[in-house]
């Protein structure tokens, strides 16, 4: 692998992130020399130094990046960094700078890609077919945007001939990739600040499903248009791989695989909702696809525990129930709010919500507002700015957003005072969701809860 080979040093400026942290544990697994810069110390950063991957948390120029030579050592970064010393410093020395999308890009040249793409769906998708390899001890990498809860990671390794990889399409960082097999779950609009409107991220999709050099390897969800031929899959109608039988027995849902020859009753696994069957159903198509039996997959659609902070479920003694997702679009919201309204529709659900980016709280506030009247009781929480500013989006707040969602039970309030608010609430089901740093809920959560 000529990435491998050329370099023994790897610099990554913004080694917190989750895309950047899979590539950081992959050079690290293969022998190589990795150290990094982070704007702040996470619970992943913490994990990264214990795995012995050397963290800076200082934009100065140390001794250990003066002593790297330009040679050897590749620096990779992140856009969401726009200003550093650091960087600036690789830059005038003349070391070679790539961004992440670039470089997984590279990788994926090397290897049997299978890419997984959507604006939904596709870090339960590519986690799925990763755990999938695994069990089947198949040689693969595996990049992903969560953390699994098999892997407590969001990197697998077990050998170089196959990746895994959760294709981004924001900035078009797909584009880079080199798939030879590629899921495509959604092509809704995401991203209005990257592409502009829902033509142009159509348009974005279809330039990535042209990168697939094989129709029979390019699995699209029924109904999306993606212009050019290749196979389909469903749930409860029929497509070329399609489940239907879907059935629910003691917190575990059963159901049935389709092939275009073949029907493989009683696969069971305890992750909820159906739209996790369906990316269970085109997991189990490529890798059926790619010769594994029937009953390892069995076996292993059983052993999957899922990805934190999606439908994260925890069911307390005293009856309380707590959901953490990582839902920051309408569609993913209908879809865990449409699941627990589903499994509990008597009980009184609050939902702690924190929309994220403002550009995306614009370009949707409808649709969020209509996602969000289904909740009993709504904590609406400051939007999560990422890597925009207020200061461009004048007047686009919570408050703004919450104007317009039309139930009784609502207030916003900063995540400072969210907890407390919680505890005030009378509810059976608590969901936190959001894409920001709302997660830092999570633990105070787990501790209050179950003593109520």
């Amino acid at each position: 692998m000529s990435i491998l080979n050329k370099y023994q040093n790897f610099y990554f400026i913004g080694i917190g992130g989750i895309g950047m942290s899979a590539l950081a544990r992959f050079f690290h697994a293969n022998g190589k020399t990795v150290l990094g810069y982070d704007k702040t110390p996470t619970k992943l950063t913490a994990q990264l130094g214990f795995e012995g991957i050397d963290i800076s948390f200082e934009d100065v120029i140390d001794e250990k990046i003066v002593a790297f030579d330009k040679e050897s050592t590749l620096v990779i970064y992140t856009p969401a960094i726009k200003k550093l010393a650091i960087l600036d410093y690789f830059a005038s020395e003349s070391f070679e700078i790539l961004k992440r999308a670039k470089v997984l890009g590279l990788i994926t040249e090397n290897t049997d890609c299978i890419a997984v793409a959507g604006t939904h769906g596709k870090t339960t998708t590519s986690t799925l077919i990763a755990h999938l390899c695994k069990e089947a001890n198949m040689p693969s990498s595996a990049f992903l945007g969560g953390i699994s809860e098999n892997f407590k990671s969001n990197f697998d390794y077990n050998g170089n001939q196959f990746s895994v990889v959760e294709a981004d399409e924001y900035d078009r960082s797909f584009l880079n990739l080199s798939p030879d097999w590629a899921v495509v779950t959604s092509i809704d609009a995401d991203h209005l600040d990257i592409y502009g409107d829902r033509v142009q991220i159509e348009d974005g999709f279809r330039q990535f499903a042209s990168l697939v050099p094989n129709d029979n390897q390019l699995f699209v969800r029924k109904g999306i248009a993606i212009g050019r031929e290749h196979l389909t899959y469903a749930v409860n109608e029929e497509a070329d791989y399609y489940s239907d039988n879907l059935r629910m027995d003691h917190d575990k849902i059963y159901f049935d695989f389709h092939t275009p020859t073949e029907e493989i009753n009683d696969f069971v696994w305890d992750v909820p909702g159906i739209h996790n069957v369906e990316n269970a159903t085109v997991a189990l198509a490529i890798l059926s696809n790619l010769g594994v039996d029937f009953e390892t997959l069995k076996k292993a659609i059983a052993s999957f525990k899922g990805i934190k902070r999606r439908y994260t479920k925890h069911i307390f003694d005293n009856g309380k129930i707590y959901i953490d997702d990582y839902a920051h679009h309408p569609t993913e919201l209908n879809a865990v709010i449409g699941s627990i309204k589903t499994f509990y529709p008597t009980k009184k659900l609050l939902v702690v919500f924190q929309p994220h980016l403002f550009s995306r709280t614009r370009d949707f506030a409808e649709d969020f507002a209509r996602s969000l009247e289904k909740a009993d009781d709504l904590l609406l929480l400051d939007i999560y700015p990422a890597r925009e500013l207020q200061e461009n989006y004048e007047g686009i707040t919570s408050a703004w957003l919450s104007d317009k969602i039309e139930i009784e039970n609502k207030k916003v309030c900063t995540l400072q005072e969210t907890f407390d608010k919680i505890k005030e609430k009378d509810f059976d089901i608590l969901l936190t969701v959001g894409a920001g740093n709302i997660d830092t809920l999570y633990d105070p959560i787990m501790e209050w809860l179950p003593n109520v």
